[in-house]
């Protein structure tokens, strides 16, 4: 079931979301659906807190990026096979020069701006058997990983830009929050809600 997307401005992509454990409420159901509203969304990545739920999990499939030729045979096979749900994780390190990146988030959609990240990340998770798992990676799945752990922290990648291009960017994150804005998947707009 595609699920619709909170958009900025609702208070629950603000939040610190909290653990799970295995008896969380008909998961299986709710990673099979959050997969099904990222894909109908072209998305790259989906947390939780952008369905609403204040949970720490989020998901990855970055094989949308494979098609892009700036990438070497390697890097795009990688790409193709990278997808995974990530439940409890933590970042236990994050290294390298940082480097800009253009983001963009379902949450906040025709908003895209050049983000700073390290280029390499330890992270602790577990998998949906609740198995727990410690992996490094680098590049663009690191950089998918860092953006949707960030939704788990109750940060959005325009908390990262500087004071003036936030300041640009305040009407049309106001347009967003009251759902004028045109978008080919379902969205939740926190504006609009309050008035019913």
């Amino acid at each position: 079931m595609i699920l619709p997307i909170v958009a900025y401005g609702d208070p629950v992509l603000k939040k610190k979301a909290v653990e799970i454990d295995k008896d969380y409420p008909k998961l299986e159901e709710l990673i099979a659906n959050m997969y099904e509203t990222m894909y109908g969304a072209y998305g790259v990545g989906l947390a939780a807190p952008q369905i609403g739920l204040a949970i720490r999990m989020f998901l990855v499939d970055t094989e949308p990026f494979a098609e892009d030729e700036s990438f070497s045979e390697e890097e795009a096979a990688q790409l193709k096979a990278f997808k995974k749900t990530f439940i409890n994780p933590i970042i236990l390190e994050e290294e390298g020069d940082e480097w800009a990146f253009n983001e963009g988030c379902l949450s906040i959609p025709d908003v895209r701006e050049d983000v700073f990240r390290q280029p390499k990340i330890k992270i602790q998770y577990q998998d949906e058997d609740f198995n727990t798992h410690v992996e490094e990676y680098d590049g663009l799945i690191a950089r998918v990983i860092q953006h949707e752990y960030d939704h788990i922290e109750g940060v959005l990648f325009t908390d990262k830009l500087s004071s003036f291009k936030k300041r640009l960017l305040k009407g049309k994150l106001l347009n967003i929050s009251k759902g004028k804005i045109r978008v080919d998947y379902r969205m939740r707009f926190p504006a609009m809600s309050r008035k019913r």
